[in-house]
């Protein structure tokens, strides 16, 4: 059956990786974005590309478990057709087991790592033989995984940018929707939906992080004192994040982000002369089930949401585009429970 041209709103991680998606299977497809390409959550610094640990299974976490294995054709192809880096690396992270119970607990990980995840990665327990970061684990052990990938978000989605250009299609700052819409608008699509119902379907939740100039391209990524530490390819490296629901200003960094870059320099040594480069806070969209919101908009046909990213949206993204193109190219609903739009409505 032919489909008319396809109208992505949003022209963040979610929308550009539909929008290659749906190009990719030919389809016809404009994308709008009055403020840009990675102009507001997807523009961020950190590229934790990150697994849930491996327990309590769900459909939240098998959904990402696929997309991050996705992950690795699909930004290759990206890079392929636009020539331009996504920051994406497929190194692992580590974790430092600070007491005798984590330890326990990453044990017990490890076995249900491997039956979830299968040969598809592993959930190490080993002992700190001088790690990279030279982080201090008060056990002597730490956690492996080799699931654990970096991206650098802004220019992953430039990246994108890119391959879609490749393809023809160039992101607009205006338009008008077509008979098939995907609005993947990030805050702005959540307070629209809390406009027009009588309970909060989603908020902005703040997040600050903050850029140092410290090379460590090839090393894993590494989580200690719950911040993520990110090696980007570019040379730098990423701390953060805070995660905020009240606050003054959406963007400005205040103390939250400097106490942060104390505990990073405090748990890694390698860190504490690094000069800062760059800061930045912005505000992550959360649906109120905390799950992504993917599939129809109900009482509007033609039109679909993609929304509620948060955290793990760069990471669930490759999964995201396959799931709504599957829905609107060949009819498949393929959307797990509890992303379904009217969970969070």
């Amino acid at each position: 059956m032919a489909i008319d041209k396809i109208t992505v709103r949003g022209a963040g991680i979610f929308g550009l990786s539909i929008a290659w998606e749906l190009t990719q299977r030919g389809a016809d497809v404009q994308v709008i974005d009055p403020n840009g390409p990675a102009a507001r959550a997807s523009g961020g610094i950190v590229g934790a590309l990150a697994p849930h640990v491996p327990e309590n299974w769900n459909p939240k976490k098998q959904f990402q478990l696929e997309s991050l294995l996705l992950a690795e054709h699909f930004w290759a192809a990206v890079e392929q057709v636009g020539g331009a880096s996504a920051g994406y690396g497929r190194l692992g992270r580590t974790q430092p087991i600070a007491d005798d119970a984590a330890l326990t607990l990453a044990h017990q990980r490890a076995e249900t790592a491997a039956t979830l995840w299968g040969d598809a990665a592993q959930w190490i327990v080993r002992p700190v033989t001088g790690t990279a970061w030279g982080a201090h684990s008060p056990t002597g052990y730490e956690i492996h995984d080799t699931l654990s990938a970096r991206i650098h978000p802004r220019q992953a989605c430039l990246a994108l940018v890119a391959a879609l250009a490749g393809k023809g299609v160039v992101v607009q700052p205006d338009g008008i929707d077509t008979a098939l819409t995907v609005h993947a608008t990030g805050v702005a699509g959540l307070n629209d939906l809390n406009a027009s119902h009588s309970r909060m379907v989603g908020t902005g939740i703040k997040g600050q992080a903050i850029l140092l100039d410290h090379a460590m391209p090839d090393a894993p990524q590494l989580f200690s004192d719950t911040l993520h530490i990110i090696p980007h390819s570019d040379g730098t490296t990423a701390i953060g994040s805070t995660t905020e629901r009240e606050y003054d200003t959406a963007t400005g960094t205040d103390a939250q982000l400097d106490a942060i870059l104390s505990r990073a320099r405090n748990a890694v040594p390698a860190l504490r002369d690094a000069p800062v480069l760059a800061r930045w806070a912005g505000l992550r969209p959360r649906s109120r089930s905390r799950a992504p919101m993917l599939g129809p908009w109900p009482g509007r046909p033609g039109h679909f949401i993609a929304n509620g990213g948060f955290k793990i949206g760069f990471g669930m993204a490759p999964k995201v585009a396959k799931t709504i193109a599957d829905l609107i190219l060949d009819g498949r609903d393929t959307i797990p429970f509890g992303f379904e739009v009217a969970a969070s409505l």
